[in-house]
């Protein structure tokens, strides 16, 4: 299993994820002693965006950091919060003057972690190219450590971005489509990559929201409130081992609690 081990869990959703993550998460430290924590909280409050005391939330429970995505700006009061020195990352593939910081790097142990987090933009509007900025982060970085959160719709993409950052990061997760994929693998020179996490959220649902509410809009075309459901949540997350003196995965294995 490596040297040390990253957990990352899915994209949080909303008060039942949040919950599952409270529940689960000392559980899941004791079994895979992970150095680093690292979970997508773009979707914990109310399941869109995130607001300061719900990443405090997160935080006081172990966590290292919070990847976002598309929906990182929705909540106003996030906004100077994030300029902020906690590790909160939004996309890194915006125009210049917005708010936060696209990576950090978080320490434990002599370990310097990287974390960047990219949305994509098949089917997302407003991103800059992802492919480029990351090459930008990757040269700007001075540790081998280098996880990478790229919150996409489109497979397609985040295979290629998994491709792309063959042989040079730590590990490449998919989040924003809340469905686990099974096509976790470590790519050649070290790169752990799944194209989907999965989500930390209510089951039964519709991505996490209430069902009769989806079905009801997909079957009148209308517009409809999303609601997040009102269940017990589960929780898809990975483990990652990694070689502490390379910064290369060695394995990722898929979790669902």
């Amino acid at each position: 299993m490596g040297d040390y081990r990253i957990l990352f869990l899915g994209d949080v959703v909303g008060r039942p994820g949040r919950q599952a993550v409270q529940r689960h998460l000392p559980r899941l430290q004791r079994e895979h002693e992970p150095l680093f924590t690292v979970v997508n909280g773009e979707n914990a409050a109310a399941g869109v965006g995130i607001t300061p005391d719900i990443a405090e939330e997160l935080f006081k429970l172990g966590i290292d950091a919070i990847t976002l995505g598309n929906h990182a700006f929705h909540k106003r009061e996030i906004f100077e919060y994030l300029k902020g020195p906690r590790p909160l990352v939004r996309p890194s593939n915006l125009p210049p003057g917005a708010p936060g910081k696209g990576c950090v790097v978080i320490e434990r142990d002599g370990i310097r972690l990287a974390v960047a987090n990219l949305c994509g933009r098949v089917f997302l509007d407003g991103y800059d190219d992802p492919f480029r900025d990351v090459d930008r982060i990757y040269d700007e970085i001075d540790t081998p450590h280098f996880f990478v959160d790229f919150h996409a719709e489109a497979t397609s993409e985040k295979i290629a971005m998994g491709w792309h950052l063959a042989g040079r990061a730590t590990a490449v997760v998919g989040t924003h489509t809340h469905v686990t994929t099974a096509d976790e693998a470590v790519l050649p020179g070290g790169t752990a990559y799944i194209t989907d996490v999965g989500m930390c959220g209510p089951m039964p649902s519709v991505l996490g929201m209430e069902k009769d509410v989806i079905l009801r809009r997909f079957r009148t075309s209308l517009p409809t409130k999303f609601e997040v459901a009102d269940h017990p949540g589960v929780i898809s997350g990975v483990v990652i081992g990694v070689e502490r003196d390379t910064g290369r995965a060695v394995s990722i294995e898929r979790i669902r609690a």
